[in-house]
């Protein structure tokens, strides 16, 4: 009798290859074979044939408690399990605690492990006149990643770190090989032309993105690759919504530093002139949602390879605070855990690139970046079993439908996808079975990076 636990049958999605009729075995909770042709014996056996068998996703961006008495982890991981993602990154600006040293970070990770369905690792921050003080501590206790803003949305909250404090907290970060992740638009710049809307008198949804324009950003990630080029630090800015943003990743990354880029869910599947002019303050989000011309701008960067990874930025608001008819009243985000394989994928298909794309910016590229290699992000011997499969289903979202979301707004609201989640498993355990979250609170994990010396840190490829 085999000793395979489970052995799942369909076509394999690798960064490189696509495996038609292949087969993933899982033993002890770990990939322990993938191959083609006659798959092995094993326990349990599923033929997902004419299904696509993926790396977990691994979201590199997301806000559990952003806002207090939301969703928190018990929701945010059973959403990303139903959405075929098995590991989340946590960002760390959560409603009345910055977690901005070691006892934050150690509380969180344990309240988090109490609730989680799913495998999640944990970003650091810094207090302002706390500088780099806390980071060596904040390393020991677990941290994946550190976050930082060029802008200030709130001083407690969601702070502004000065240039030169973000110099000090990238050499310090540099020391530990991790990388320094950072949300990027000109504090200036966006301060002046707030002013100027306000005193306009324009307050509908075109306010936005007129106080957050296109080189607000651009200016943000000069900064932010310029002190990473300096200290020697891993930059990495976390969500890019203009074309010209990836051309400056590009040109740092062929200087041969270690710059990497992310692109999130909403600026590749929204544009401003036909979802925010009709969603209003539910599709404010920072930076903003642009026009078309973006939008497709970003897609000649995804399939030139110039993204390192794509992620969701996830946040459940309640609707109150996305409800405002003065656009810039709104809380910024939106939620989008349960759609953002099911929708890249079908945003893929319709423009005729491999699903391979999405091994690579959603499961092997994450892993790399965030230092969890050594078992995340890959169909690949000995590597943590996290494993989804889609099927091809098409249909228009709903997102109250399933009963796996906290909140009942969604962005993608009615849009069409190709493909359901099948099923999902997290270290060979079966999370979700189509229709059922089935792993129970505190199933998920921490996971910590694997620690290596800083000169040969992994640095995220982009293709």
């Amino acid at each position: 009798m085999s000793d395979f636990e489970v052995v799942l049958i369909g076509d394999v999605v690798l960064p490189d290859r696509v495996i038609p009729g292949g087969f993933v075995a899982v033993r002890e909770g770990k990939v322990a074979l993938v191959g083609e042709g006659p798959a092995p014996a094993a326990r349990v056996r599923h033929d997902f044939s004419g299904c696509y068998i993926m790396p977990g996703a691994i979201d590199g961006q997301t806000h559990s408690r952003s806002q207090a008495g939301q969703e928190d982890f018990l929701w945010s991981t059973r959403t990303a399990a139903a959405g075929g993602v098995t590991t989340i990154i946590d960002m760390p600006y959560d409603a009345g605690r910055l977690i901005c040293n070691a006892e934050r970070v150690q509380l969180k990770s344990a309240e988090a492990g109490q609730l989680a369905r799913v495998d999640f690792g944990l970003f650091g921050t810094i207090y302002p006149n706390d500088g780099p003080l806390h980071i060596p501590a904040m390393v020991e206790a677990g941290v994946c990643a550190f976050k930082f803003s060029t802008f200030g949305t709130d001083p407690e909250r969601f702070p502004r770190i000065p240039p030169y404090q973000l110099h000090d907290c990238f050499a310090e970060i540099a020391r530990h090989g991790l990388v320094a992740g950072v949300h990027n638009e000109n504090e200036e710049v966006i301060q002046h032309l707030l002013a100027q809307v306000r005193a306009a008198g324009v307050t509908d949804y075109r306010a936005h993105a007129l106080s957050r324009p296109a080189y607000s950003e651009a200016l943000a990630m000069t900064e932010i690759y310029e002190l990473g080029a300096a200290t020697g630090c891993r930059a990495h800015v976390v969500h890019c919504s203009i074309g010209r943003g990836y051309e400056l990743c590009a040109a740092y990354r062929a200087q041969g530093y270690r710059a990497t880029v992310e692109s999130c869910l909403h600026y590749l599947t929204l544009s401003e002139e036909d979802d925010v002019s009709r969603l209003g303050g539910r599709a404010k989000i920072n930076p903003p949602i642009r026009g078309r011309a973006e939008r497709e701008a970003l897609w000649r960067h995804l399939a030139a390879g110039n993204v390192t990874i794509v992620s969701t930025d996830h946040v459940s608001w309640s609707l109150d605070r996305k409800s405002s008819p003065n656009m810039l009243e709104n809380a910024s985000g939106a939620n989008g855990l349960e759609v953002l394989v099911p929708l890249l994928l079908t945003q893929c298909r319709a423009r005729g690139l491999s699903p391979t794309m999405l091994a690579r910016v959603l499961a092997h590229n994450p892993a790399q970046l965030f230092s969890l290699a050594h078992r995340k992000g890959a169909l690949a011997v000995g590597c943590d079993a996290d494993i989804a499969v889609f099927k091809p289903d098409p249909h228009r979202y709903d997102g109250r439908e399933s009963g796996h979301n906290f909140v009942t707004w969604s962005l993608y609201e009615g849009r069409q996808i190709d493909y359901r989640v099948a099923a999902t498993w997290v270290r060979g355990t079966l999370v979700f079975d189509g229709k059922n979250v089935l792993a129970e609170p505190g199933f998920g994990q921490f996971v910590v990076p694997e620690r290596v010396r800083p000169g040969a840190a992994p640095a995220a490829q982009n293709s």
